[in-house]
């Protein structure tokens, strides 16, 4: 049998896998005379290589154009954004005019809440799953307090319902179908950022839509992650940050979904200049013409340099495809569970579901015991020994480390260093 712990078979498997060389693509932070082991993707990507040419194509255009830059040559500065709509829609499942990459996730929530988040009588409520991110539990509070709703009685939350923390489809279909002629908006992420769960958002949009209510979701942990399919799921809105999976850099521009059947119903939105129909917008009129699709939410114009990396990583999507990376995760993730199978059972306990169709590529791992430890006191002196090892993974509290093998940029030889580092610590 082959033992998962020996290195040569974790190098075979590396060796065989037709998308390893993406990792050339990628700036890894070194620790010593070695690369990191990095698994916190799902926090924030790796630089592109890329990324520092488009980069300095901005600063270069501005040095020697100056205000001209905004007219001139393909990545003009008017249209620049417009350079990411296709690939960007291509990861989504949306159609081009579906998508803009705009501002940043959580502004983007509240100006797709102020569109979609209409609160009439007794139809005020939002349900979310309980232990949401706490940025979209503040967004969605303040939302119902500003149109005069008590968070007490107007927003409600999904329990998870079983015993590893997870929330099943049964739950949400219970939920809505208990609250429906109350239920406003059904805001849901594509993945739960704590267990690493995904969801089917179609199933979820179908649902909220037969309730009476609007579908949105935060795919701030699925995009990039997960092949997703936005304009066949039905949903009404969807936002997104870029600096996790879609490797953007730090704070980078978000994204944003409206979908097609909203791109001219003129639903009341917070408008801005950017926002207006491209054609008339230089007369500098005094009635905002929205332009026609997610376009026609933007507010201000974009920010140039913040872009510009993020063609980069769009640049790698498009030349790999979400069908041959997904195909990667599952293999990378897998072998992370079979290790944790084979010799951590005692150490770790693995929250994310097992059915790959029911997470991406983060496995959320509690830790139980080691070194005569146990709950939080193992968890935080198993991760700042692996962090001394050059292992970078995500500690959430109270036990548990998040480790995220990005198909993008890990191998195999990285998930059996993470399983061997954990073994030698339990047993020193």
């Amino acid at each position: 049998m082959t033992d998962l712990y020996d290195a040569q078979h974790a190098r075979r498997l590396d060796e065989a896998d037709p998308l390893s060389s993406l990792r050339a693509e990628f700036l890894v932070p070194r620790h010593g005379d070695a690369e990191q082991a990095y698994f916190c993707g799902n926090s924030l990507g790796l630089q592109p290589r890329g990324a520092r040419a488009h980069v300095e194509q901005v600063l270069d255009k501005w040095a020697t154009e100056a205000v001209e830059g905004h007219f001139t040559g393909q990545a003009q500065w008017m249209s620049y954004h417009a350079l990411v709509r296709d690939p960007l829609a291509a990861v989504v499942g949306a159609e081009p005019g579906e998508v803009v990459a705009m501002n940043t996730l959580t502004a983007n929530l509240h100006l797709m809440m102020v569109s979609f988040y209409r609160p009439q009588g007794e139809r005020n409520a939002i349900l979310v799953e309980a232990g949401s991110f706490p940025s979209d539990r503040y967004a969605v509070e303040s939302q119902l307090r500003f149109h005069g709703l008590s968070p007490e009685q107007a927003l409600v939350e999904v329990q998870p319902d079983r015993e590893d923390g997870t929330v099943s489809m049964e739950a949400i279909e219970r939920a809505i179908a208990e609250h429906g002629p109350r239920l406003a908006l059904v805001l849901w992420p594509g993945v739960q950022y704590r267990t690493g769960q995904a969801f089917d958002l179609a199933a979820i949009a179908r649902l909220a839509h037969a309730a009476g209510a609007v579908a949105g979701f935060d795919l701030a942990h699925a995009v990039g992650n997960l092949p997703l399919a936005l304009h066949d799921s039905g949903a009404d809105f969807a936002v997104w940050c870029h600096y996790k999976y879609m490797n953007a850099g730090p704070g980078a521009v978000a994204g944003c979904f409206v979908h097609a059947r909203h791109a001219r119903t003129g639903r009341p939105r917070f408008a801005g200049w950017w926002g207006h129909e491209p054609s008339t917008r230089f007369r500098m009129g005094p009635e905002f013409v929205p332009t026609p699709g997610a376009d026609g939410w933007q507010l201000s114009n974009p920010p140039i340099l913040g872009l510009a990396p993020l063609r980069a990583s769009l640049e790698l999507f498009a030349r790999t495809g979400m069908t041959a990376l997904r195909a990667r995760s599952e293999r990378l993730t897998g072998y992370l569970e079979a290790l944790v199978d084979a010799r951590l059972r005692g150490t770790l306990q693995v929250l994310t579901p097992r059915d790959p169709a029911r997470r991406g590529c983060q496995l959320s791992l509690r830790v139980l015991e080691g070194r005569g430890l146990t709950g939080r006191d193992a968890g935080r002196a198993l991760f700042e020994h692996l962090g001394s090892q050059g292992i970078v993974g995500d500690w959430r509290e109270p036990d548990v480390i998040r480790i995220s093998p990005v198909p993008l940029y890990n191998t195999h030889a990285d998930v059996l260093r993470f399983a061997t580092a954990v073994e030698r610590w339990r047993s020193a």
